[in-house]
């Protein structure tokens, strides 16, 4: 195989005291992404923590400070969002972005929700639909389906009856985040992009490499592109060909740290987790390639780790772009 299509992930952590300092690093990050030629950059979703609480909002601004690199969201968690609302942001970004948006989804209630439902949903919380049914809504709406029987003027105000703006490339690149057999087949079947992380649900094996496969072939099976399907995968790559000695040694640590988790199916979910590579590029080269589920696809966005410095990620992306990529059959885009 030969890698298309290179892109990193970052979930944007700031700190509390100073916020402005953390998003202006992830946008930073952003625009070095475009310079090293990185094809993609994707941020994470973090409510009430000390990540990105509104991607969208930092994707606009990442729009006006790049002009050639997509941007995309992996992945918005849908219970959090009203579909109409969203879909007007979505494609407000795109425009504003030459149409290099890629929003990434997914379904289910809002992470710790008994806690938060009183602030989130005080009045609807029994009624609100946290299924599929809240995608088909968005993709309905994006695609431009009608949102409201009033259109025409009505004394000076004109009115639409589909979202404006109006985005018609949009809806081409909405992604799904998929993590089990059903939700995989379920994004094929509605023509959606999938993406694929470093956590998976152990269902008919529990090596993650054969779960994540058989999900990638689930979706395709069900797409209307078949093969030519859009799948990225996201794992966590960690070169260390321009790191300090103390970088090694940390890095290490923290993949020391992480791999107990990876060697059998976790909770009451059975969620199966990755093995993070670290090491030399050309090594990690070589155990990507033993992936079979990493054959499968020809783009990847690789995950930034969650607690490391800014200085670490900018090694990581040089690395990844100068180094691990051409090795993966990867040229970066100018």
């Amino acid at each position: 195989m030969s890698l298309h299509k290179l892109g990193f992930l970052t979930i944007g952590l700031f700190d509390e005291a100073d916020p402005r300092a953390g998003h202006e690093a992830t946008l930073s990050l952003i625009e070095l992404g475009e310079q090293l030629g990185f094809d993609s950059a994707w941020v994470r979703h973090r409510h009430l923590q000390f990540g990105i609480s509104s991607p969208v909002a930092v994707l606009a601004a990442a729009s006006q400070r790049t002009r050639r690199i997509e941007l995309g969201t992996a992945v918005i968690p849908l219970g959090w969002e009203n579909p109409l609302r969203l879909a007007e942001d979505l494609a407000t970004v795109d425009v504003l972005s030459g149409g290099r948006l890629n929003p990434g989804v997914s379904v289910g209630p809002p992470m710790h929700y008994d806690r938060v439902r009183h602030a989130l949903y005080p009045d609807t919380g029994d009624a609100e639909d946290f299924g599929h049914a809240r995608v088909s809504r968005l993709l309905d709406l994006v695609r431009g389906e009608q949102a409201s029987d009033l259109d025409g003027v009505e004394g000076f105000e004109a009115y639409s009856r589909r979202v404006q703006p109006y985005s018609p490339g949009l809806i081409h690149r909405m992604w799904y985040g998929a993590g089990s057999l059903r939700s995989a087949r379920w994004a094929g079947e509605q023509g959606m992009n999938l993406l694929t992380s470093s956590v998976v649900k152990a269902e008919e094996a529990t090596g993650f490499d054969d779960i994540q496969l058989a999900h990638i072939r689930a979706y395709r099976a069900h797409h209307p592109d078949g093969p030519a399907a859009r799948v990225s995968q996201g794992l966590v790559v960690i070169p260390t060909d321009s790191a300090t000695a103390e970088q090694r040694a940390r890095y290490e640590d923290y993949v020391r740290r992480r791999t107990p988790r990876t060697t059998s199916p976790q909770g009451p979910q059975r969620m199966v987790f990755a093995r993070d590579l670290v090491g030399p590029s050309d090594r990690i080269a070589e155990e990507l390639a033993a992936l079979a589920a990493f054959r499968e696809v020809d783009e990847v966005a690789f995950a930034l780790p969650f607690t490391f410095d800014h200085a670490d990620y900018v090694q990581l992306l040089t690395d990844i772009a100068t180094r691990l990529g051409p090795l993966l059959g990867w040229q970066p885009a100018r």
